[in-house]
């Protein structure tokens, strides 16, 4: 039997507006939309809150989080998924792209080893039995300065679900460790090093960036299109990475770390992306352009939680308020990375769009999720 729902006296979060109306969801779609304060018998009386669509998560390291609890410790990949999963249902994301990264440094003893696969195995398991309560796809971030890109890479196929695919330069002096001294206190914090075995690690990976940087974007970009993936940069610090962004076709910006990046980024038409936790923090904690700035700008257009789940609704909320337009805000954390992720089905309240819906009461400028739908079932 189809089940149905209706969600009445709410403060419809619509495209470009938020008005008072009511709701149906049938079938697994938005089968109504009303204006005004009726109603209808057996519906949910939302008592006011927002009812919008579900977040829609293009970039999170959550999982990751969850698989590594603590430094060396390995958490059940099952377990720690079922939990990554009901985390995201809690706090209103009702689509999610699971930041998995590909490529390792296998020939060192410290060195981040292989996993994607053997995750991404689980994580398409589950989905096929039914076991998770929000739609998940795989964002595969391809570190260009690794030993492994390529055979990880071949390891993949269109039936994964690999909906994004992000180039990821992590060599000494480019990008987001333009700055060797941060560098340097990333890595020795990370293992220990002396600063002779810190120069020793510094020159290789130099060595291994320079040698490889050419035939792994090449790979990278070749996996996007034969695995159907939106392309994305990552960390674009100048207007020459922007330039090399838009040659390999990508679409999107993820967390650009300077100004000219950002703006270059919305000359070229790439959709600008940036963490929702610099924008509450009020900037950066590495040291890169503030989120507030480029929204202030208005070059910001989609928002990623990146680490902290909860920052998504909150950011969105957030820049609602800086633009005096909340629509607008929370259009960044639904239809916009629904949009670039190339996800026409779902992010907007609209008749015959997938039902992923959920309600919001509002105290203060924070926000609690009183309901999340996935395609109108009720997962939280």
């Amino acid at each position: 039997m189809t089940e149905t729902t209706i969600l009445a006296n709410a403060r419809l979060v619509l495209p470009g507006e938020v008005l008072p109306g009511w709701l149906e969801m049938a079938g697994g779609v938005i089968r109504r939309i009303e204006a005004g304060t009726d109603l209808p018998t057996g519906a949910v009386d939302c008592e006011g809150d927002l009812v919008m669509p579900g977040l829609v998560e293009l970039h999170t390291d959550n999982l990751e989080r969850h698989l590594k609890p603590r430094p060396g410790v390995n958490w059940p990949q099952a377990a720690a998924l079922l939990a990554h999963d009901a985390e995201l249902a809690a706090v209103g994301i009702t689509t999610v792209f699971d930041a998995l990264r590909v490529g390792a440094l296998v020939s060192r003893p410290y060195g981040a080893g292989e996993y994607a696969r053997g995750v991404a195995d689980r994580i398409l398991a589950a989905h096929r039995t039914g076991a998770l309560r929000v739609s998940h796809r795989l964002h595969l971030r391809a570190e260009i300065c690794s030993e492994t890109l390529e055979r990880e890479l071949d390891g993949f196929g269109p039936a994964d679900r690999v909906g994004i695919v992000s180039l990821m330069d992590h060599t000494p002096g480019q990008r987001q460790f333009a700055d060797i001294a941060i560098f340097r206190h990333y890595v020795r914090g990370k293992h220990g090093f002396s600063e002779a075995e810190f120069q020793e690690h510094l020159h290789a990976q130099q060595a291994l960036g320079a040698a490889r940087r050419l035939p792994h974007e090449a790979a990278a970009v070749a996996a996007a299109g034969r695995l159907g993936a939106v392309l994305a940069s990552h960390d674009d610090t100048t207007e020459a990475h922007v330039a090399a962004s838009a040659r390999h076709g990508a679409t999107i910006a993820e967390f650009p770390t300077t100004e000219a990046a950002a703006l270059a980024c919305h000359r070229a038409g790439i959709a600008v992306m940036m963490g929702a936790p610099n924008l509450i923090r009020g900037g950066s904690h590495s040291g890169n352009v503030a989120a507030e700035a480029l929204a202030r700008q208005g070059v910001l257009q989609v928002l990623s939680s990146d680490y902290v789940p909860s920052a998504l609704l909150s950011g969105g909320l957030m820049l609602g308020a800086i633009w005096g337009d909340l629509a607008r805000g929370l259009a960044t954390v639904t239809a916009a990375p629904a949009r670039a992720a190339g996800l026409a089905d779902r992010g907007r309240l609209v008749e015959g769009l997938r039902a992923d819906v959920i309600r919001v009461r509002r105290f203060g400028a924070e926000a609690a999720v009183r309901g999340t739908w996935v395609a109108g079932r009720r997962v939280a």
